[in-house]
């Protein structure tokens, strides 16, 4: 992130001299050379300001970014604190600490506002807890002046396209991470359409959609998984309500065709807003939950389909 930053200013500073560009951010000495060339870096404080003296519209990039987070972003050090603790959710400080490999310490200061993190290390932390932190710094400059970052955003472009286009791409994905594609003398697009009740065209149109992104490679008798499926939809809602509507449709055809390990259940109450409540941050926690169990679980033998729905009607909205 060191080499992030570095790049993430130059673009900034455009085409005024090192020298023009301190001035205008009020410094006396060439502090952009310092930033550039990697000697000192400012806080994420600064570089907000930075931004503002050139043009950009901080609080709109921050927005399209992460919409959920925005009511929380001022661009000063407390409303970055904020931010920040608007994208850390529920984790806790200790995770976020094995997470990005950060002291527990620094963290709890930043994330409390009590010190400004410097910018690559502001960088790491947005990128720990968003894995995105390619298109933040999109939103600020030209992501192809910042080539340390550009093919990285390129690749998740494409992975995100494929699996919002072609949804099942991401269980066959799954599947080719599984004990059971590995044990397989040589790659079968027939095992692979069995396993998820899939035509085998479709199964080969998805391999092929993996394949073009970067995604999967063939090497040998097998494909290998060379990067992750990113279909983080947050900035992109449209998606994100395509690929709920898809996988509630699967979820309800196992309905009429249960698997026997399949748990389908519903319940419905009356309850007050207070309880209601309650049960949200229980479901939340209940998925944190789960996300935690899958990130470590090992070997992968079995893909699986979670939904869960918290639906209301409640005469106050």
């Amino acid at each position: 992130m060191k080499t992030v930053a570095s790049q993430l200013l130059r673009a900034l500073r455009g085409r005024r001299s090192q020298v023009a560009f301190s001035r205008r951010l009020k410094y006396r000495s060439n502090v952009a050379a310092d930033w550039e060339q990697g000697r000192r870096y400012p806080t994420a404080g600064e570089l907000v300001r930075a931004c503002q003296v050139v043009g950009v519209d901080v609080a709109a990039a921050f927005a399209r970014f992460h919409p959920t987070a925005a009511a929380a972003f001022s661009p000063d050090d407390a409303g970055i604190a904020d931010w920040l603790g608007a994208l850390r959710g529920q984790a806790s400080i200790q995770d976020l600490a094995v997470r990005t490999g950060l002291s527990r310490h620094a963290l709890g200061r930043w994330l409390s506002g009590r010190t400004r993190p410097r910018l690559p290390d502001f960088l790491h932390l947005v990128d720990a807890l968003t894995g995105r932190v390619q298109d933040l710094v999109a939103e600020l400059v030209d992501i192809a002046q910042v080539p340390a970052l550009a093919e990285r955003r390129r690749r998740a472009a494409a992975s995100r396209r494929v699996g919002i286009e072609a949804p099942w791409t991401l269980p066959v994905l799954l599947a080719l991470e599984t004990a059971g594609y590995a044990a397989l003398s040589a790659h079968d697009t027939g095992w692979l359409a069995r396993l998820l009740g899939l035509p085998g065209v479709q199964v080969a149109d998805c391999l092929v959609r993996l394949e073009e992104a970067g995604v999967i490679q063939r090497k040998g008798s097998h494909y290998t998984v060379g990067g992750a499926l990113t279909i983080d939809t947050r900035a992109h809602p449209e998606a994100g309500r395509v690929l709920k509507k898809h996988w509630l449709s699967v979820g309800m055809a196992r309905v009429d065709d249960p698997h026997q390990s399949d748990i389908l259940g519903y319940n419905l109450f009356s309850l007050s807003r207070d309880d209601l409540a309650r049960i949200a941050d229980l479901q939340r926690g209940f998925y944190r939950a789960v996300r935690g169990i899958v990130a470590a679980s090992e070997p992968s033998e079995v893909i699986a389909l979670m939904n869960t729905q918290l639906v209301t009607w409640d005469p106050e909205e």
